[in-house]
């Protein structure tokens, strides 16, 4: 007997049928394949001109920037890290922690400056404890001079070294500098015309050493660097011996650092 007995007979049936068609619905989605989704969407959007040039400005952009980091912004750590490509195409800006001897320094690389962050920016400051600057700097040798050689592995000092290495520290250490590379030399240093701002000028280093008569020419057979700067080098030594500036002005007899360290080599050979 249909309840309530005033119900339709129909009404019973028909929510059945209802029933069995959503069921049939339900099956029909699910075998929708994969395929048939991606067919189902409209790539003529993504295909549109300004779509495609928005998305090519994009990768562009990107490829820009990982480019300026890696040849512009990239921290170098030391001479080791140096891309071969970099030498004489490239300088790199840092500041001088530790000056080693009249001709050498130690440089923590510091790419962009300030305008990059570094100094002002918490995580990109200069280490100040040794410690810390460990296996972190870059050995620089200034190219195209000689200074006097310091006291090291047992031979003795010549004259003018300590003065020669006292007016290096004092007139870059803790500088900020631009130093030109041109080669990694045997001592794993980067050899490089260096220029430091002293007031409203720019001063190359090695140029100002020879004006002070504190260095001479780098005389070696080979492997020599200077730029395109040799001829204003030479003219610079010629002031100065002119001027008996620095060693120069030596009442005895002087010994260029390249014949000390000649004189010295011979004598360690013929110990042996």
């Amino acid at each position: 007997m249909r309840w309530p007995p005033w119900s339709s007979s129909n009404s019973s049936e028909d929510e059945s049928i209802h029933a069995t068609e959503k069921k049939k619905e339900k099956k029909k989605n699910a075998a929708i394949s994969w395929n048939n989704s991606l067919n189902a969407i409209d790539w003529a959007h993504y295909t549109e001109p300004r779509n495609l040039t928005a998305v090519a400005l994009l990768t562009a952009t990107t490829l820009a920037l990982v480019h300026l980091w890696r040849s512009r912004l990239r921290r170098i750590p030391g001479a080791g890290s140096i891309q071969p490509n970099f030498f004489r195409k490239r300088s790199l800006f840092g500041t001088v922690t530790s000056v080693g001897d009249g001709d050498g320094f130690r440089l923590f690389h510091t790419p962009g400056g300030r305008l990059t962050g570094w100094g002002w920016i918490p995580g990109r400051k200069v280490p100040e404890k040794r410690d810390d600057l460990r296996d972190r700097t870059i050995s620089v040798r200034l190219a195209g001079i000689d200074a006097p050689e310091m006291a090291h592995f047992g031979r003795p000092a010549q004259p003018y070294s300590n003065e020669a290495y006292n007016w290096l520290r004092d007139y870059i250490s803790g500088r900020r500098v631009r130093a030109y590379i041109y080669k990694r030399d045997q001592y794993d240093r980067v050899v490089a015309t260096v220029y430091v701002r002293r007031g409203l000028l720019r001063r190359d280093v090695g140029l100002q050493m020879l004006k002070h008569g504190l260095a001479t020419v780098y005389e070696a057979k080979s492997g020599a660097e200077f730029g395109v700067l040799e001829n204003k080098y030479r003219s610079a030594e010629w002031w100065a011996k002119k001027r008996r500036k620095g060693m120069w002005g030596s009442k005895s007899a002087l010994e260029s650092p390249r014949e000390y360290k000649t004189r010295v080599g011979k004598e360690e050979a013929g110990k042996t």
